[in-house]
């Protein structure tokens, strides 16, 4: 199983029910193929870089998961298919970024 981090953009014209919805969707469809989810963040609403789709904004959600690598191309395939998301990035972690997010977790969790 390797170790993934999953960062997606939905689309800010959708409700905070909508959006709830969405992340539960991806979420279910990794744990029924088998993924262990590790965590999940939820970013917010914020201003992109660069408009996508006439869009200056997004709603930023994060994954880190373990997998079999055969899942993740499935995965941003469902990405694709729905119109909900503007961008994703889907990224293997080494053992050095396995740790960094570690860390990260632990800082937010003493922040709060």
């Amino acid at each position: 199983m390797n170790h993934y981090e999953t960062v997606f953009i939905l689309n800010p014209v959708l409700s905070e029910t909508q959006v709830k919805e969405t992340v539960q969707k991806f979420e279910d469809y990794l744990v029924s193929k088998g993924a262990e989810m590790l965590h999940k963040e939820d970013w917010g609403l914020k201003k992109l870089a660069y408009t996508i789709q006439k869009k200056k904004s997004g709603f930023y959600h994060l994954f880190e998961f373990k997998a079999p690598g055969e899942v993740v191309a499935p995965f941003e395939l469902e990405f694709r298919r729905d119109d909900s998301v503007m961008r994703y990035l889907t990224v293997k972690l080494d053992k050095h970024a396995a740790a960094w997010a570690e860390k990260r977790k632990s800082n937010l969790k003493s922040a709060k």
